[in-house]
């Protein structure tokens, strides 16, 4: 039992973090960094889905509580069809905290943030499916 515990062990430590993903409840991928955790933007769904996705993870994977802050750490660079990673964390360390005005626009800035709580309202605001259920 015991060298089945530690090659458990062994695998565990030796997965890379980008290997570490999270499936929201919106359907997107949420990956594990360094410095905190990182939604694709290629999804073609838009910030509200990226802020329902990063509010799911906090809370289900970090344990976060409603009124803990998720702060963007890393922005989508600037520029006509930018659609890659937004790197998110839970620290504001390092950032300058800016209010959250528009929030597609919120992705491009280091420092934005939002209440997981917040975040989590997006989840409720998704449209019907064309059948008509959610």
């Amino acid at each position: 039992m015991r060298i089945l515990t530690m090659t458990a062990l062994a695998v565990l430590l030796a997965t890379p973090l980008a290997a570490q993903t999270f499936k929201a409840q919106n359907g997107l991928q949420v990956t594990a960094a360094a410095q905190g955790f990182a939604v694709d933007g290629g999804s073609g769904q838009g910030a509200r889905a990226i802020w329902c996705a990063v509010g799911d993870y906090a809370v289900r994977s970090k344990g976060a509580g409603g009124a803990d802050r998720l702060y963007i750490s890393e922005g989508r660079a600037p520029g006509f069809g930018q659609r890659g990673p937004v790197h998110f964390t839970l620290d504001a360390a390092d950032l300058t905290p800016s209010a959250v005005l528009i929030t597609g626009l919120s992705l491009r800035s280091a420092g934005a943030n939002l209440s997981v709580g917040h975040a989590r309202s997006f989840c409720s605001n998704k449209s019907p499916s064309p059948g008509g259920t959610r």
